[in-house]
């Protein structure tokens, strides 16, 4: 594990979002370098946050977040995972927030797809997060206001997922886990999900193809588009505040309205004839 104290910023690190109670708070972002993650860091460091990113690699981008740190680290590795725990707070003397946000999986047909394949989509999806709640459960108790974790679920968890079913069936887990958490770790630390819908990222060609791609899986959405990194960054930061003092157990879809359903462009097929 390599730690830095400080990516350099090359955005305004005055500006600040209204004010949400997370001013100087100090949150840890798996999967906080690119992506999602890195919509998620931006919105904490706007609320006026320390975000710390956890990835194997920092990447460029993070050098627009103000304020925002950087640690190496694989956080399917349990003593990486510790180090990175106990340097945040040597660092930082404490730690309020963890989001666990590092995930996802390359497309494979369950037929096609080896175990080991599987085992490795599920240990990233699910036991990481675990690992790192653990992992932060252990600082955050032992605080002051305790602490607040986030895991950043999928809609591929509550629905069929062809090509991902161990990820959406690993989300499904982490859902549940959020819930059992929650009730094992109450009152000192607040355990909740956001559950995202499809989102347009960097890497979304890799997912949904060219532009026509994309706005032909907007056009599914009742919002029509996808998410953005910042919408979802939203709810993350929601649920860290104060604001959400009294929430726990819980998840948040933040999908647009879902998918419409398939059957009334089957039933209206032929009308505008």
């Amino acid at each position: 594990m390599k730690t830095s104290a400080q990516v350099p910023a090359n955005a305004d690190p005055d500006h600040r979002g209204p004010d949400l109670g997370l001013e100087g708070k100090i949150v840890l972002v798996t999967g906080g370098a690119r992506g999602v993650g890195l919509g998620i860091m931006r919105v904490l460091s706007e609320f006026g946050a320390v975000p710390i990113a956890c990835a194997r690699h920092a990447g460029d981008a993070l050098s627009t977040v103000p304020r925002a740190r950087f640690i190496a680290c694989d956080v399917r590795d349990e003593e990486a995972v510790t180090a990175m725990m106990g340097s945040i707070v040597a660092d930082h003397g404490r730690l309020d927030g963890v989001v666990n946000n590092a995930g996802g999986s390359p497309f494979a047909l369950a037929a096609d797809a080896s175990p080991r394949f599987a085992s490795k989509i599920v240990e990233l999806n699910l036991l990481a997060p675990l690992l790192v709640a653990r992992a932060a459960h252990a600082v955050m108790v032992h605080q002051g206001g305790g602490g607040a974790i986030v895991n950043v679920s999928s809609v591929s968890g509550h629905r069929p997922s062809p090509g991902t079913g161990a990820y959406g069936a690993a989300k499904a887990g982490l859902d549940n886990l959020t819930g059992t958490l929650a009730v094992e770790w109450a009152p000192r630390v607040r355990v909740n999900s956001v559950v995202a819908g499809p989102v347009e990222t960097e890497l979304a060609h890799l997912h949904y193809g060219d532009a026509a791609g994309i706005a032909a899986v907007d056009a599914t959405i009742p919002m029509g588009r996808m998410a953005r990194p910042a919408d979802i960054g939203a709810a993350v930061a929601f649920f860290l505040s104060p604001l959400a003092a009294y929430i726990t157990g819980s998840t948040l879809t933040v999908h647009g309205g879902g998918e419409k359903p398939a059957f009334l462009s089957a039933a209206n097929a032929g009308n505008d004839a």
